[in-house]
């Protein structure tokens, strides 16, 4: 099979390279998934660049990078149902903690990490994963929000414009912050019933206005270390910050005391680690969304396989607005 591997951390033109590898066999409680498009998340491009704190060199010999994507069943391990061959569906977590991920013609993965697809696009297929789960999680993780005040930052980005829609579907009222211009647009498209410009000087009181002093309810995080100061003003008492990102500050510095009086929940979250009866409540929202035709998925551009290491600096150049996939038919 042809597949995109790299051996080396370094910048993508350098590292990957188009390989011809044997096809992986399923093995028992596998399945065998010819993939159609492979999704390209910042965690990909990082781990390929090796900006994972504290890993110095690849975890093996020969990696085929990406965790999401697309495809159907082509064979099915010992006990697995003969009757999954020929099922649409979509991947996860294709290469975490494991060598061989999803930029291939074939993956073989665990069952369970292959989802039916149904009657939905491949294109949606491989634009879920990380950011659908994550957003998932992070807005429905905690219970029902029918009726609260839900805050999503960067309401923009991938998992933001995931989060806009879901909270939206599940009756919440939504606040999204965004940089002005596109980024604004797409969570408005998205849904949200306002959104505010995340450089704003003043942007506690603007959500403190837009609330009417009610505060709110959960919150979605992106940048963690960089808001944590405004979410400890804007937050309800009982509230919950549910945070996936915290790129511009890792290590950030708490108003604990704001935090403390308002016995805020912080809820950080990794997707890959999800406990199953997380990850199969998240799946579970995300179908049903799907299905009432709530969630929709954006695809910014599609590469062709060859050209994987221009669709790793397409995500890291962060100007885009929707998924980056590779064509891996």
């Amino acid at each position: 099979m042809r597949a995109i591997t790299y051996s080396a951390f370094g910048p993508a033109a350098e590292v990957l390279a188009l390989t011809e590898l044997e096809t992986p066999t399923p093995q028992a409680g596998e399945v065998l998934v010819r993939l159609a498009l492979s999704g390209v998340n910042p965690s990909d491009v990082k781990a390929r660049a090796g900006g994972r704190p504290g890993v110095t060199k690849p975890p093996f010999p020969q990696i085929i990078p990406h965790s999401d994507g697309a495809g159907v069943i082509e064979a099915v391990g010992a006990g697995i149902d003969p009757a999954r061959v020929g099922e649409r569906v979509w991947v996860y977590n294709g290469q975490w903690q494991r060598a061989q991920g999803t930029c291939a013609e074939y993956i073989a993965l665990p069952a369970a990490q292959a989802v039916p697809l149904g009657d939905h696009s491949f294109e949606t297929g491989a634009s879920l994963g990380i950011p659908a789960m994550t957003a998932a999680h992070c807005v429905l993780g905690g219970g029902d929000v029918a009726g609260k005040t839900v805050l999503v930052s960067g309401g923009g980005g991938s998992v933001g414009f995931m989060a806009v829609q879901l909270a939206k579907w599940a009756g919440a009222r939504v606040i999204a912050t965004a940089s002005a211009g596109p980024s604004a647009d797409h969570a408005a498209a998205a849904g949200a019933d306002l959104v505010l410009d995340h450089h704003s000087p003043t942007l506690a009181e603007d959500i403190l206005q837009a609330t009417s002093g009610n505060f709110i309810y959960r919150a979605v995080e992106c940048e963690f270390g960089a808001n944590i100061a405004t979410l400890a003003e804007v937050m309800a008492p009982n509230g919950t910050i549910s945070a996936y990102g915290s790129a511009l500050e890792m290590t950030p510095t708490l108003p604990f005391g704001p935090l403390l009086f308002k016995a805020i929940t912080i809820d950080i979250a990794l997707v890959y680690i999800l406990r199953e009866a997380e990850r199969a409540q998240a799946i579970a929202h995300i179908h049903r969304a799907l299905t009432a035709g709530a969630l929709t998925a954006r695809v910014h551009k599609v590469f062709d396989l060859a050209e994987a290491a221009k669709a790793h600096e397409a995500v890291e150049a962060a100007n885009r607005h929707g998924a980056i996939l590779v064509n891996t038919a």
